[in-house]
């Protein structure tokens, strides 16, 4: 019997202020993890009984999906990017129906992809789950970072425990865990990935160096590629000059309207940048300056369902 890993269901959003989405739980059919964002967090019971049901219905599938504008070849699959400026919505909290004229949707690795839209898949790749924690310590205890006195490193506000990345053994055996959560979304028909917590090296205490998490991020792309996916940086504005180490083909930014960054992103990925912001401040910045050029969507903070008490959806 395969050990029960850590999946999806429900994902997190980490705003400046705050972090990342909210994360992902269990596998038990599939034998094998899932992911989330940088801000908040939710009720996601229902959501992990779906994955759960879904692993068991499709573990062995191979399918990959399809979708507009394809750059590059890689393994004899074709890459297809997102489209530049349209409609974008960030549904990381869990799927509805994209509204009209809406082309691109992000949806947590637990969920399924929307029809007939652009899907990119979000990864919580840089760090576990909190309720995954107990797993990686059964299984997997030495990719865990660890303080001086062995306990694992934590991102307190989130209460996650960072991956170590600090030797080329470690992300090897990271990498074909979180490749086969890759894999996962490829099975599912997503035409890309997000993978979030890239900046994790800020918050290990001086443990890991970006450079760690940038060759890990090569190993992450080079996995999406095969697999016919596009890669997304999620963030981590800092490391956008080291794109071609990493391997990404587009960004996921939050809240690059507030704190004005959405140029770096905008020269970096040649406008291929899609941005949520969450207030009427980010909101108008990044529409005012980027409106005409790039993706841009305002949720609210728990990037909820529609039909929820507190969803927010805007457009430029």
């Amino acid at each position: 019997m395969k050990p029960l890993v850590p999946t999806a269901a429900g994902a997190r959003t980490r705003t400046r202020a705050h972090g990342r989405t909210p994360g992902r739980e269990y596998d038990r059919a599939c034998g094998r993890p899932h992911g989330r964002t940088r801000g908040r967090r939710f009720a996601r019971t229902a959501a992990v009984l779906a994955v759960v049901a879904a692993a068991v219905a499709g573990c062995g599938s191979t399918s990959s999906g399809s979708g507009p504008e394809h750059d590059r070849d890689s393994a004899g699959k074709q890459v297809r990017q997102p489209p530049k400026h349209a409609g974008f919505d960030y549904q990381i909290g869990g799927g509805y129906r994209p509204a009209d004229g809406v082309r691109v949707v992000s949806r947590d690795r637990g969920d399924r992809p929307a029809s007939g839209r652009y899907n990119l898949c979000y990864v919580n790749a840089f760090q576990a789950q909190p309720d995954a924690l107990d797993w990686w310590e059964q299984h997997h205890p030495r990719l865990l970072l660890r303080t001086g006195g062995g306990k694992p490193v934590m991102d307190r506000e989130w209460d996650e425990a960072l991956f170590d990345t600090s030797t080329a053994a470690r992300r090897a055996a990271l990498a074909r865990i979180v490749g086969g959560w890759i894999d996962g979304c490829a099975e599912k028909g997503f035409q890309a990935v997000e993978l979030d917590n890239l900046d994790s090296a800020e918050r290990s205490g001086g443990r890991l160096d970006h450079a760690d998490n940038v060759k890990f991020a090569a190993l992450l792309t080079r996995r999406a590629h095969q697999k016919g996916l596009a890669a997304g940086q999620k963030n981590a504005a800092e490391l956008l000059n080291k794109r071609s180490a990493t391997g990404f083909d587009f960004a996921v930014t939050e809240q690059c309207g507030r704190y004005d960054e959405c140029g770096q992103y905008a020269r970096a990925y040649d406008d291929r940048v899609l941005d949520v912001e969450y207030d009427t401040k980010g909101m108008a910045a990044a529409c005012r300056k980027w409106g005409d050029r790039l993706s841009v969507v305002r949720r609210d903070m728990d990037v909820r369902p529609r039909g929820q008490s507190g969803y927010v959806f805007e457009q430029c």
